[in-house]
């Protein structure tokens, strides 16, 4: 079986969509096999730097949530729908650009060789553009959040909020932390069941 630092490897001279060219390097993901896969949009402009997924703003409210929960960054897998940071300019900033469908597309093989090697029990969906990648183009966090999917690869699968959209939310922030709060506080439930039989079918 192919493993994840092969695949890193290999995904570091990607040149699949045009997004390679203005990016710093490229960001794979990074965490533990057979439990939680956690898939975001992109990496941003730390990530994009420090050559790592989910470490700048969206990310340190993501790892606080889920030690909220009782889920250690180090029992999960972390990784992005698109492996390039899409930006635009803003005097000496580099903006968030959000990626298009194709571009999404061209990632695609990526997250499906991730799927395969990391063959998680669970995987949470972060905000529309993960939500897209896995279940298709039409696909809306608000009508799939709240409801356990399953994915064409047969895992299960939940989807949720981006953390940088609770980042955004202003005053409905707080509102936006509970949502996300929940789902992740599902997930931990849903990982627990799934230990558990793991256990009875082991004992039995």
């Amino acid at each position: 079986m192919t493993t994840i630092a092969a695949l890193r490897r290999e995904a570091a001279t990607c040149t699949g969509c045009r997004l390679y060219a203005r990016a710093t390097q490229t960001v794979f993901g990074e965490g533990r096999r057979r439990g939680l896969m956690l898939v975001g949009e992109q990496p941003g402009d730390v990530e994009d730097r420090a050559g790592r997924p989910f470490v700048g703003p969206a990310g340190t409210l993501l790892r606080e949530l889920l030690a909220e929960v009782g889920i250690s960054t180090g029992d999960a897998y972390v990784t992005n729908a698109v492996k390039h940071f899409k930006w635009r300019p803003s005097g000496t900033r580099r903006i968030h650009d959000k990626p298009s469908w194709s571009e999404v597309q061209a990632c695609g093989h990526w997250l499906d060789l991730e799927l395969a090697a990391v063959r998680p029990e669970l995987v949470v969906c972060l905000g529309a553009t993960a939500a897209q990648a896995l279940f298709g183009r039409s696909a809306r966090v608000g009508a799939l959040r709240g409801t356990l999917h399953e994915l064409p690869q047969g895992v299960a699968a939940l989807v949720t909020i981006h953390p940088s959209a609770v980042l955004r939310a202003g005053a409905a922030r707080k509102e936006r932390r509970a949502e996300l709060h929940s789902d992740l506080a599902r997930a931990r439930k849903l990982l627990d069941a799934r230990k558990r039989q793991i256990v009875k079918a082991t004992k039995s």
